[in-house]
């Protein structure tokens, strides 16, 4: 059974600031690795830091989900990475972040 007492919401750019503060799920294209952080796109495009990230999940493909606190408009402290693959569609997880968060919220909690 899923553990629904903490629920992350899916998040893109424009949902960031509503989640200050709070763990959020969302998928990151690596564009680079810089220390400790990942540097890449958010769904919508945007770009996004992810700190402490997991440099080998990074490595191993182009796509990484991270479920993570929000730290500011273009910040993530990672909490997990998980590998998603070279071949995710972007525009699609975008959509589902935007009906997640605004149409049919209560399906997603």
């Amino acid at each position: 059974m899923a553990d629904i007492s903490n629920p992350r919401p899916m998040v893109n750019s424009k949902l960031l600031k509503n989640y200050m503060g709070r763990r959020v799920t969302t998928v990151v294209k690596v564009a680079r690795t810089e220390g400790g952080n990942v540097v890449g796109e958010l769904p919508d495009g945007a770009p996004i830091t992810v700190k402490q990230a997991p440099q080998h999940v990074a490595a191993q493909s182009q796509f990484m989900e991270v479920i993570g606190v929000v730290e500011g408009d273009r910040s993530l402290r990672a909490e997990t990475c998980t590998s998603f693959g070279d071949n995710f569609d972007m525009s699609t997880y975008n959509d589902l972040c935007q009906l997640a968060n605004i149409e049919n919220r209560e399906c997603f909690v």
